[in-house]
C-alpha cells in the first residue's frame, strides 16, 4: 500500500488512527493496534513476506534474550549473522552469481528471489539493535514494543532507519498528552507537503528522467539532453525520498510518536560532508557509527582515514543496490569525502558559490552512476554533459526543472516545519487541505507511482 494512493489517504490511515485512538488509554492496547496495522500494511504487498518480518524480528529478539540469560556474546553474533545471511540472500545472491560467472566465465543458474520490500531497512534495524547490546547500550525490551520498534509501519518500508532508543521509549507516551492537536496538525502539513512533492513534482519529473536514461542505453545524448536528464533525476530523486520522510514523519506524529529527522536541504550544501550530513541523516549516522567508526575513523591516521572512509561509502553503495554501478558510485563518494577533507585542512575556504558549484557538480555527476543502467550509458552521458559530444541541444522542460530546483532548496525539511509549528493558524490550515484534495484527485487519474527507495 502506497502513503500516496487514495485507500491509504481515505480510508487505511483514518480507520488506523480512530482504533489506535479509541484505546490510547492502554499502552499495551495502543501497542497492539499499531502491531495489527502495520502488518496488515506490510502484508497488502505480499502477505508471505510477513513470516520473514516476523521471523527476523523474533529471531533477533531471542537472540537478546538468550545474551541476557547466559552473558554470553554468541547469541548477538548468531543473530547478527542471520541477519545479514537474510539480507544477502534476498539482495545479493544473484548479483553474487552473476559477478562470479563474469570473473570466471562459468555459467550459473539465477534465484530469482522476489526481493521483500523493506529488507534492507528493518534488517539494519534489528543489527543495530544486537551490535547496541554487545557495547551494553542496549536493554532487553519486552517482545511486543521490541517487535513495534521494528515493524511500525510509517518507517518499515523505506525509513528513516530508526534506533531502538529514538522510539521504544516513546510507546509508554500517552498521544493524548499536551500537545496532541498541535502535533496531529504538524503531522498532516508535513504529510501533505510530501504528498504534493511526491505526485506534483517528483512523478513529473520521473516522466522526464526515465525516457532519457532509457534513450541513453541505446544512443548518444546531446548535450541538452543529458542535462536535462541528470537534472531531473537530480531532482525527482530528492523530492521522491524527502516527500516519504515526511510523510512518514507525519503519519508517526499523528500517532503521538517522533521519526529522526533524514533530510535538511541537502542541495544547499557547500561541502561533500556538509551533504552527508543533510542527505539520508539516519543512513549517514547508521554508516558512521556501525562502519566508519569500528573501521578507525579519523583517529588513527591519514590513511586509516582514507580506507575507512572509501571503504565504507563502497559498502553504503552496495546496501543501495545490487550492482556495481552503486558500489562505484559509493566509491566515488568515498574518494570525494577523502579529498574534501584533505582540502579543509589546507585551510583555503573557496568563495561559498564556487565550493557549492562544485559539490552539485560532484554529486550529480555521480547520480548519473547511481540512476544508469551500466557504465557504459553512464560514461556516455558524463561524456555528453562535459561537451564531449558538442553542444547541441537545450534544456527540455525547463519549468518544471526550475521547480523541482526551488522545491529542493526552499522548502524547509521536515523538522525544520515541526519547529515552526506552520498549522496554528486558519490560513495555513486550510491551503493545507486545498493541496491535499488537489494530491487525491491527482492520483486518481491513473496508479501510484512506487516510491524510488523501494528498490533499495
Amino acid at each position: 500500500m502506497l502513503f500516496q494512493s487514495q485507500e491509504f489517504v481515505l480510508i487505511f490511515w483514518p480507520l488506523a488512527a480512530l482504533a489506535y485512538y479509541a484505546v490510547a488509554r492502554s499502552a499495551p492496547a495502543r501497542q497492539n493496534i499499531l502491531i495489527l496495522i502495520s502488518l496488515v500494511f506490510y502484508g497488502w504487498w505480499d502477505a508471505r513476506f510477513i513470516v520473514l518480518l516476523v521471523g527476523q524480528i523474533s529471531i533477533s529478539w531471542a537472540m537478546a534474550w538468550l545474551h541476557e540469560r547466559t552473558k554470553s556474546n554468541a547469541p548477538l553474533y548468531l543473530g547478527i549473522v542471520l541477519n545479514l545471511a537474510s539480507l544477502g540472500t534476498f539482495k545479493y545472491l544473484d548479483f553474487l552469481l552473476a559477478s562470479f560467472e563474469g570473473m570466471t566465465g562459468v555459467a550459473l543458474p539465477r534465484a530469482h528471489i522476489i526481493l521483500p520490500i523493506g529488507i534492507s531497512f528493518f534488517s539494519f534495524q534489528l543489527i543495530s539493535y544486537l551490535v547496541d547490546r554487545l557495547r551494553n547500550d542496549a536493554p532487553l525490551y519486552a517482545f511486543r514494543p521490541f517487535a513495534l520498534f521494528v515493524m511500525l509501519f510509517p518507517h518499515l518500508i523505506a525509513g528513516p532507519i530508526v534506533r531502538h532508543n529514538e522510539l521504544v521509549p516513546q510507546f509508554d507516551e500517552d498521544p493524548r498528552r499536551d500537545g496532541m492537536w498541535a502535533r496531529i496538525g504538524i503531522g498532516l502539513t508535513l504529510f501533505t507537503l510530501g504528498f504534493a512533492k511526491k505526485v506534483l513534482l517528483a512523478d513529473k519529473l520521473a516522466n522526464v528522467a526515465d525516457p532519457l536514461f532509457a534513450q541513453a542505453r541505446d544512443s548518444v545524448l546531446t548535450f541538452g539532453e543529458a542535462w536535462t536528464a541528470a537534472l531531473g533525476f537530480t531532482f525527482q530523486l530528492f523530492l521522491d525520498f524527502s516527500a516519504y520522510t515526511e510523510m512518514a514523519i507525519g503519519i508517526a506524529l499523528v500517532f503521538g510518536l517522533l521519526l529522526p529527522e533524514n533530510f535538511r536541504r541537502p542541495y544547499l550544501s557547500a561541502d561533500l560532508r556538509e551533504f552527508w550530513r543533510r542527505w539520508h541523516i539516519s543512513l549517514s549516522n547508521f554508516i558512521r557509527d556501525y562502519l566508519y567508526i569500528p573501521l578507525g575513523g579519523s583517529r588513527h591516521g591519514v590513511g586509516r582515514y582514507v580506507v575507512a572512509t572509501i571503504l565504507t561509502m563502497g559498502i553504503c553503495g552496495l546496501w543501495h543496490g545490487a550492482g556495481w554501478t552503486y558500489v562505484v558510485w559509493g566509491l566515488w563518494h568515498g574518494v570525494g569525502l577523502a579529498v574534501n577533507r584533505g582540502w579543509q585542512q589546507l585551510n583555503r575556504p573557496l568563495p561559498w558559490v564556487a565550493a557549492w558549484a562544485i559539490t552539485m557538480l560532484f554529486v550529480i555527476a555521480g547520480w548519473v552512476l547511481f540512476r544508469a543502467a551500466d557504465f557504459p550509458t553512464a560514461a556516455s552521458m558524463l561524456r555528453s554533459m562535459a561537451g564531449g559530444n558538442g553542444f547541441s541541444g537545450s534544456l527540455g522542460h525547463l519549468g518544471l526543472l526550475i521547480a523541482g530546483a526551488a522545491a529542493s532548496a526552499l522548502i524547509p525539511s521536515a523538522y525544520e516545519i515541526k519547529d515552526m509549528r506552520p498549522i496554528l493558524n486558519p490560513v495555513t490550515a486550510t491551503a493545507m487541505a486545498v493541496l491535499a484534495g488537489l494530491c487525491v484527485l491527482e492520483v486518481g487519474q491513473g496508479p501510484a507511482v512506487n516510491f524510488i527507495y523501494f528498490r533499495f
